[in-house]
């Protein structure tokens, strides 16, 4: 019997659980068209409708705008009141596989009513109905907020503890079937994981997760790796009627990663893929910024070693494609931070290739650090005992690195992870080190220190070519194997700072200029880059485009004088270059006009601080003989130098030198020197400054008020003008983490017709107020002591500078015992407090602060300090002293009477004495008496 597809819509409609069989020849017919995802699924044998969900006005059963049946009536649900395992419920009961993409108005606008509870599901129930519900309920749905479903109709994985692992099984004919493990290889995996909108595969085994039950599938899949779904895959033409026990795939993808690389040779190279919203489209730069850098990072987070190459590439037509942020990947935020949702189509995507196998770790760029190995998915360190030369030689060329430089334990950190337990026997000729043959025996213990620190030199990938020396010339760069002349179009980031890694990386000096050279034909190379002051290698920091260019970049270096470890291109410990040999300079035999020299000659500024051991000890060996300079050189070694040599320098006393910004920089047309539209001067010429990203407009502004010493930023204003030319400033350097000067920042060519240009104002927009004292103001100065006598009048006097009008003047009195402040309001840009009679409290430190509102901000300038104190007349002086001088006179008179009085009155002493003498002498009369008496 046959059955239509009219009727298997018409009771699709009727909603009634109902079974078809059709003909061999119609499923046949359907067999064959397993391509197309089986877009009339329906149509199959044993065909079952379910009765309380359905997927409306998708191309399957298994995609569509969800609605749920209730008391009869069809109800679309809100995708506010829908999460992940609620979908994973709808899928396992619509018999379809895990949900690949859930998002809003997929499948059309809100047309029946709206579910009005919230789904609760655990993720393990049968049926959606069977999940608890919210108690409350929901009468309106914002429009585009439908659920729009799609599961995977065709794949699933069974039996496993997420959606992401399980025993593989294919829908085919409405039967789903288990796969044999001999017919199922990595790229088949990688195509599996992806239609499932997992991670990339990380463990395919047999009898992983149950033996087979299920009927087995009869053919070999032969993917390429690239296909959306598993059924757009080809496959062999003979059948399979056995599968021996234990040899149903059993696959784990992880666990629904954001991104991964596809159509290259492994998991760990190719095209990068990117999931947003749940879908997957390929990825473009958003910025302009993408380098090896960037590609380390996606590396890094598939666990594929460590970045070797990246680059653009073409598409016949323009693709939709997602896009992503450079800089906010390398800042290590979160992957989805950086994606943009913005829906865009490009020709271009990315492409990188990882090391998959071998990294280094704990390093100061992607050719150097501790080595570790991957096998079995596990990361091990090498033991340096177990590695040699030759064995270094294949790492660093793997890695895409120069030949080793330096091969020692211990460099880049001690061992964390586990160690690897055999001996590397290599040739050096093979191109990855898991191609050399091992040791037999196997290695348990490494010594502390032992693990294998490595430094590969930077590959000889650039040149300088048809200047006066080799550090100066059109830059030439090998790229697949060819060399060619690096193109300015589409370069909007070269600048000085990404000059200068060139000229470091040929060991030149510092960067000087950077300018233009006709291409003459020349087929060139296009270089975006965002390199900043930290990078060693231009590799790192450039991305290439296949695009044609008129005109070639020409950079110009020092050659034989550079500073170094300092924040800008005009700082740092000197260095001098002779004999290929570069050599630090001792401070005892440099002076001021060797300096400016070295300014000049560096593109400079007049030199501002001249220093030992500002920046670093010396390590370099060090300049033997004396400079000489008149200050007129054009270079430091066509100065004069003195005969006789220096063998040693005492520590800390190697040239530190900071020469100042150039004068090309300014802020025009505002009131003063700190507020104005940002202007630099380029090529003779004055042009404003401005970017066409105005996200960092405020970093801009920033590095601007700091470099003309100004303060902080008070606002920054982007004004539209008419199309003119302007000067570009690169964002990568703004933002670096050191303090750049803005004509490091300079993009060449950087004459582009913009309408823009940007004011800033400072925080110290408004002059210092001044502050004066009278009667006296002789030359006062920073802390001078002024005295007022006591009870006399004082003024002290604030004014400013007429810039804007009103405000007011705060005067602020401070001393030991208390703080006082006096407010007037300022009157031709002046104000005067009065004191008329200063006692003690007026006695301390007095500071003027101008309160005025200007440009939407309010500003409070301060004047320097006066100190008053407070001290007695003359008047007071001769009273005081006389008052003194009769204190005295009376106390000395005072004195003197007592002193005569005490000397003419007998003493107490005295007359107890007297008295005892007279009393002595009656006595013995007495007794005289007495005794002439008795003998009568």
């Amino acid at each position: 019997m046959l059955i239509s597809l009219q009727n298997i819509s018409e009771a699709s409609q009727q909603n009634s659980v109902a079974a078809f069989s059709v003909t061999s020849e119609v499923a046949g017919d359907f067999v064959s068209e397993q391509k197309k995802h089986l877009m009339f699924s329906y149509s199959f044998s044993l065909f079952s409708l379910i009765d309380s969900i359905r997927l409306v006005n998708g191309n399957s059963l298994c995609s569509g705008r969800l609605e749920v049946k209730s008391n009869q009536r069809w109800s679309s649900v809100c995708e506010d009141d829908f999460d992940q395992q609620d979908a994973e419920v709808v899928c396992r009961e619509l018999g379809c596989g895990a949900p690949s993409v859930l998002q809003g108005a997929l499948y059309g606008e809100v047309e029946a009513p709206v579910w009005t509870s919230e789904f609760q599901c655990g993720g393990h129930e049968s049926a959606l109905l069977d999940c608890r519900t919210s108690g409350s309920d929901r009468n309106t749905c914002s429009p585009g907020k439908a659920v729009g479903l799609t599961c995977s109709d065709s794949v699933r994985l069974v039996n496993g503890n997420s959606l992401c692992s399980g025993r593989l099984e294919v829908k085919s004919n409405q039967r789903w079937s288990s796969v044999c493990e001999d017919d199922f290889d990595q790229q088949d995996a990688e195509v599996v994981c992806r239609e499932l909108g997992c991670g990339a595969p990380s463990v395919l085994q047999g009898a992983l997760y149950g033996e087979v039950e299920a009927p087995m599938w009869t053919r070999e899949f032969q993917c390429g790796g690239h296909e959306s779904a598993l059924l757009d895959c080809r496959t062999s033409g003979s059948d399979r009627n056995t599968c021996s026990p234990g040899k149903a795939v059993g696959l784990t993808c992880s666990e629904r990663d954001i991104f991964w690389l596809v159509g290259g040779s492994s998991r760990c190279a190719g095209e990068l893929e990117l999931r947003q919203q749940g879908v997957w489209r390929k990825v473009d730069e958003a910025m302009l910024q993408w380098n090896l850098k960037t590609a380390d990072a996606v590396c890094r987070h598939l666990d594929c070693g460590s970045a070797v190459s990246t680059g653009q590439i073409q598409s016949l037509t323009s693709i939709p494609v997602w896009r992503i942020s450079s800089t906010c990947l390398q800042s290590g935020s979160a992957i989805s931070d950086c994606v943009s949702t913005t829906t865009d189509s490009a020709k271009y995507h990315l492409e990188v290739k990882c090391s998959d196998s071998v990294r280094l770790v704990n390093g100061n760029s992607l050719c150097s650090g501790r080595l570790e190995v991957k096998s079995n998915q596990r990361w091990s360190s090498v033991c340096e005992d177990d590695f040699d030369q030759q064995d270094a030689e294949v790492v660093c060329r793997e890695l895409g690195c120069g030949a080793p430089s330096v091969l020692q334990g211990a460099l880049y950190g001690e061992v964390e992870a586990p160690m690897w337990t055999s001996e590397f026997q290599c040739g050096g000729h093979e191109s990855a080190l898991l191609d050399c043959r091992t040791s037999g025996s196997d290695r348990n213990t490494c010594s502390p220190g032992k693990a294998v620190g490595l430094t590969c030199s930077e590959p000889n990938d650039i040149q300088l070519v048809g200047g006066s020396s080799s550090c100066v010339g059109r830059l030439e760069m090998k790229h697949k194997g060819k060399w060619k002349p690096v193109s300015l179009s589409y370069s909007l980031m070269w600048d000085l700072m990404s000059a200068a890694v060139v000229c470091r990386q040929l060991d030149c000096g510092s960067a000087l200029s950077i300018g233009t050279m006709p291409a003459d034909g020349k087929d060139t190379w296009t270089i975006v880059t965002s390199c900043g002051q930290s990078e060693s290698a231009i590799r790192e920091c450039t991305l290439m485009w296949p695009l044609p260019s008129r005109h070639t970049l020409k950079i110009t270096c020092s050659d034989s004088v550079r500073l170094v470890n300092g924040n800008s291109l005009c700082s740092g410990r000197l260095e001098v270059k002779s004999n290929q040999r570069w050599s630090s300079v001792c401070e005892d035999d440099f002076d001021q006009q060797d300096a400016e020299v070295v300014c000049r000659e560096l593109g400079c500024g007049a030199p501002s601080v001249l220093q030992g051991a500002l920046y670093g000890e010396v390590e370099a060996p060090m300049w033997t003989s004396e400079f000489q300079c008149g200050g007129h050189e054009s270079a430091l070694l066509d100065c004069r130098t003195s005969g006789s040599d220096r063998n040693t320098c005492s520590p800390g006393k190697a040239v530190g030198l900071t020469c100042s910004e150039p004068d090309i920089v300014r802020l025009s047309g505002g009131t003063s020197r700190c507020d104005g539209t940002l202007e630099m001067k380029q090529r003779g010429e004055w042009r404003p400054v401005a970017n066409m990203f105005s996200e960092w407009d405020q970093k801009l502004a920033s590095v601007a008020c700091r470099q003309f010493n100004c303060g902080s930023v008070v606002s920054k204003k982007t004004r539209e003008t008419l199309y003119k030319p302007a000067w570009q400033i690169s964002e990568t350097c703004v933002q670096s983490d050191s303090i750049p000067l803005l004509r490091e920042c300079l993009i060449t060519p950087g004459g582009l017709q913009l309408p823009i240009s940007l004011e800033v104002i400072c925080s110290d927009i408004l002059a210092q107020p001044n502050i004066s004292f009278s009667p006296h103001n002789d030359g006062l100065s920073e802390d001078k002591q002024l005295q007022v006598l006591l009870g006399s009048s004082f003024t002290i006097s604030c004014s400013i500078l007429p810039q804007h009008p009103g405000g007011s003047f705060q005067l602020i009195l401070t001393n030991s015992a208390t703080s006082q402040n006096y407010t007037l309001p300022a009157v031709n840009h002046s104000a005067h407090f009065l004191f008329s009679a200063a006692d003690h409290t007026h006695q301390g430190n007095y500071i003027c602060v101008y309160h005025v509102y200007a440009f939407f901000h309010k500003f409070s300038p301060e004047s320097r300090r006066l100190y008053v104190t407070v001290a007695a007349s003359l008047t007071d002086l001769i009273i005081r002293l006389a008052l003194i001088v009769l204190m005295v006179a009376f106390s000395a008179a005072m004195f003197f009477y007592y002193k005569v009085s005490n000397s003419q009155m007998p003493r107490r002493e005295d007359n107890i004495e007297l008295d005892y003498l007279g009393g002595a002498q009656d006595g013995n009369s007495g007794a005289e008496e007495a005794g002439v008496e008795g003998p009568q």
